[in-house]
């Protein structure tokens, strides 16, 4: 946590907020933005638009619709990297223990605040203003008298038309019958279900994942699993050997904390998981509203300390029907670049929502405001003083490489990496310039075939905040041939505006087994 020291530089003053914001570019801001793609967002047209934009990871959520429709959503998208020279990690959302209203037929379902409505377990009966059939059959006996329950579609936006708050009045049998608190119309066939501080005995990891897995992401290899509802580290642990099983063992796993029983076990589950989701949407349920904010400032802080990604979700729920966001929305943005929030993560927002490459380009705006800001000299400090000393010689070249790109004013940091650690280790010490990773691929051989890998690392680079990864020519790990590597760098910091003649940039590379910085002067000729 922060405390009483400054997150923001001392000379961010009045001038900075009246200057007008930076004209837009390659890379509108170090902070990474994953998009939820769906039916408002998924034509290769607004994929490639909302690539632009700035998003630099797409999310597949997979408790609503099939693997085909999916599918065809994902060769939209690898039309659209084509398209626009980019590239976005592949983000595959599990449905986890979650419990849903069972609304075949898909009609609105209309509330009224003080009248009552039964949940039942019988899913028979079809849902309505007072029949509500919910898919656990172990319902009625999780919840007592008092209990508030939360339906709504993508969890509760916070407009509470579209969601609705229901208390307990009593239980009888495979009924549950409760007082509706505020007027609401729940619309489409997927309507959330979530009780507060209650414990669902459902696995996490649940067999519609793991066969979504063995099929959908088998196919089409994908780069990083959001582990939804991970409640415990053997949730992480278990999923890492069903992927090494089923050969995804190069998988990232980004471990969802969601609920209060993760929450107690965050620091166990963090050494686990490749990178962390902070689930606002349920976790803003299960803790009281005034607790959110601080378990946010905690999470994203070990997170930094250890050097592991952080998504924050939920942020401009309001841009689902509207241009822009609110006032309390834009300033939540940027408070979580402050904390140090490595990526923000839109769901509603371009899943269904009017706007989405808008919403992708506004919250972009807001956290390159925020990082100009950001008090990247306290952060160093904190990082250099948590390692502790002896430091082990890649984290002390990795951690003078940034320092030597701060007092040199360096236009930015080039790594030439293979699994992409030596990037996320620079990136731990948050430099103010952005990471260009060289992705060197590497020939691998099994019993069938030889592969080169480096494509999906680099592609797991993107939820790492100031990471911008090129895939290099395997020739680049030859002897002498770091100026060709170098080429595409600096051919890219060109195009995105943040390289010019006679800039200096630092290069961090592992020569042999020593890593090394050093410092490059770009002159005329070389450009």
């Amino acid at each position: 946590m922060q405390g009483g020291q400054m997150i923001v530089e001392e000379n961010a003053q009045l001038s900075t907020v009246l200057t007008s914001s930076a004209k837009p570019s390659y890379i509108p801001s170090l902070t990474k933005i994953i998009a939820t793609l769906g039916p408002k967002s998924r034509s290769v047209d607004t994929i490639e638009a909302c690539l632009k934009a700035g998003m630099s990871g797409a999310r597949f959520d997979f408790s609503w619709l099939d693997g085909d429709y999916h599918q065809e959503t994902l060769e939209n998208l690898r039309i659209a990297m084509k398209n626009a020279k980019k590239l976005c990690a592949i983000m595959l959302d599990t449905v986890g223990p979650e419990l849903q209203v069972c609304n075949t037929t898909g009609n609105p379902i209309d509330l009224k605040a003080d009248t009552h409505v039964t949940i039942t377990s019988n899913i028979s009966k079809e849902a309505s203003a007072e029949v509500l059939p919910v898919d656990y059959a172990e319902f009625p006996k999780i919840v007592k008298k008092g209990d508030t329950v939360f339906l709504g579609q993508h969890l509760f936006t916070g407009h509470e038309t579209s969601s609705v708050w229901l208390e307990v009045l009593e239980i009888k049998g495979e009924n549950v019958i409760c007082l509706v608190k505020n007027t609401a119309s729940l619309s489409g066939s997927m309507i959330t279900v979530c009780v507060s501080n209650v414990k669902i005995n459902l696995a996490t990891l649940t067999e519609k994942d793991k066969q979504i897995i063995s099929t959908w992401g088998v196919k089409n290899n994908i780069d990083i699993i959001s582990l939804s509802y991970t409640r415990h580290v053997e949730d992480v642990r278990e999923l890492r050997a069903f992927l090494k099983m089923k050969n995804l063992s190069e998988t990232q796993i980004y471990a969802k904390v969601e609920t209060t029983e993760g929450l107690r076990h965050f620091d166990e589950i963090l050494q686990e998981a490749d990178g962390i989701i902070f689930g606002r949407g349920n976790l803003g349920i299960d803790l009281p509203p005034e607790k959110v904010f601080l378990f946010q400032k905690y999470a994203i802080s070990k997170c930094n300390m250890v050097g592991k990604p952080v998504i924050v979700t939920r942020v401009v729920d309001s841009m689902t029907g509207n241009l822009r966001p609110t006032r309390a929305e834009a300033t939540d943005v940027a408070n979580a670049v402050l904390d140090g929030a490595d990526g923000i993560m839109l769901g509603a927002e371009t899943l269904r929502g009017l706007y989405p490459v808008d919403a992708v380009r506004t919250v972009g705006r807001i956290c390159a405001e925020a990082e100009h800001v950001y008090n990247h000299t306290l952060h160093y400090k904190k990082i250099v003083k948590h390692v502790g000393e002896p430091m082990t010689h890649a984290e002390s070249v990795a951690s003078s490489a940034v320092r030597s790109a701060i007092k040199v004013k360096a236009a930015t940091i080039v790594v030439f990496t293979s699994s992409g650690r030596a990037a996320r280790l620079i990136a731990k010490y948050r430099p103010p310039v952005p990471i260009v990773a060289i992705v060197i691929p590497h020939l691998r051989a099994n019993s069938l075939k030889w592969t080169f890998t480096g494509s999906s690392q680099a592609r797991q680079l993107l939820g790492v905040r100031g990471i911008y990864p090129i895939l290099a020519s395997p020739d680049v790990a030859a002897p002498g041939s770091e100026e060709s590597g170098l080429r595409p760098a600096i051919d890219h910091g060109r195009s995105a505006g943040f390289l010019k003649s006679n800039d200096r940039i630092v290069v961090f590379q592992k020569v042999g087994n020593s890593s090394v910085a050093k410092i490059v002067e770009l002159q005329q000729f070389f450009i």
